[in-house]
This record gives structure tokens, C-alpha cells and sequence, in this order.
């Protein structure tokens, strides 16, 4: 085999596995994870279970890279947000669009199952702790523009939303409520006692 044909069959397979993750990801949210089986990924893809078997040897193998795939392309997102809006008021506003967006597509089931998989779990975990410097960041740049108070510990403020995540998460809130209501009611509750006067001015006009 040729360099050419080797460079082709690589190719193939790097699409391929694009394909996968996408197909995957879709189906994960859609019926919940437990309900989706590598066949089904295999026979939606139109490809064998063998063939896809050698690109992931098993389901949480599947799972653990479809969510590393996701958590890429939101990265990218938001690095994109960041440089695109003109001020954290407008970022916070296009991120809450997405979720709810996302929630609004995604079985609940998935939620639920997600947890029961001990490398996703702490893939997740690592996630979070990244995303608090993210949002420190994030904060530095908010109170720069003038839209949240300097005087507020977001240390702590870090961990509380963290408490109140997981209680969501733990106590299945999303089966009693629309992800919108909690998001509403979790984040820009929470969101106005961190905003200056001209930060909660700005919010009320965007989400009008």
C-alpha cells in the first residue's frame, strides 16, 4: 500500500469517526444513553458493528469521546462568543439560549444516566474544575465592564452554584420543571445580586 492509499484510509476513518461521535450524540439525548445501543449507532451510520468496534472497543468508550467531541466544539463556541459580543451581559445571554435549546432536545433520561458511568463521571469532574478558572476569567472581564459588583466573594459564589447544580442534578429537578424555569430561576436570580446597577439595567433589556 502507498503512502497515498494509507493518507486516503486515514482520512476515511478520521471522518468516519466524526460521523460517529455526531450520530452517537444525537442518539444519546434523544432516547437516553441507556436506551441506545452500538447497534443502533452501527445500523443508523449504515456501516458494520465490526467496523465500528474497531474505531471504539466498547459503549462508555463511545460515550466518553462523544462527550470529549461536545465539550471541543462548546469550547470553540464560546472562545468564538467571547470575541464576537461586545460584553459579558451578551455572552451570558447567547450561553442561556443554547442551554435551553439543548435541554429542550434532550431526553431526561440522559441526565440520569450519564452519572453511572465512573469514566465520564470523572471526565465531567475535570470539566468542572477547568470551567471555574474559566469563570474567574470571566468574572475579571464582567467587572472590567462595569456589569458586576467588585465586592462580592466569587470564590464562594463558585462553589454555591456548584451546591445548587448538583442538587438539580441529584433531585432530577428537570423531571418536575422546564429546564428553562430552573435556569431562569438558578442563574439570573442569582445572576442580579452579582450585577452592578448599570449590569442588572443591561440584563432586563436582553432578556426583553
Amino acid at each position: 500500500m502507498n503512502m497515498q492509499e494509507t493518507k486516503a484510509i486515514t482520512a476515511y476513518k478520521q471522518g468516519l469517526r466524526v460521523k460517529i461521535l455526531t450520530t452517537a450524540m444525537a442518539d444519546f439525548r434523544q432516547r437516553g444513553i441507556r436506551g441506545v445501543t452500538m447497534d443502533d449507532v452501527a445500523t443508523e451510520l449504515g456501516i458494520s458493528k465490526r467496523t465500528l468496534y474497531e474505531i471504539f472497543d466498547k459503549k462508555e468508550d463511545l460515550l466518553f469521546e462523544t462527550l470529549k467531541h461536545y465539550y471541543v466544539e462548546r469550547t470553540e463556541w464560546m472562545q468564538m462568543k467571547s470575541l464576537h459580543c461586545a460584553n459579558v451581559m451578551e455572552i451570558i445571554l447567547a450561553v442561556y439560549r443554547l442551554k435551553v435549546e439543548e435541554f429542550q432536545q434532550t431526553n431526561p433520561n440522559f441526565y440520569s444516566d450519564v452519572v453511572k458511568y465512573p469514566q465520564v463521571l470523572r471526565f465531567l469532574n475535570q470539566e468542572n474544575m477547568a470551567n471555574r478558572e474559566k469563570f474567574q476569567r470571566f468574572i475579571e472581564r464582567g467587572i472590567s465592564e462595569g456589569f458586576f459588583r467588585s465586592d462580592v466573594n466569587y470564590e464562594l459564589a463558585t462553589h454555591l452554584f456548584d451546591a445548587l447544580g448538583n442538587y438539580v442534578m441529584q433531585n432530577q429537578l428537570y423531571r418536575q420543571y422546564t429546564m428553562e424555569d430552573i435556569f431562569k430561576n438558578l442563574i439570573f436570580v442569582t445572576l442580579r445580586g452579582m450585577c452592578t446597577t448599570r449590569g442588572i439595567e443591561t440584563l432586563e433589556n436582553l432578556l426583553k
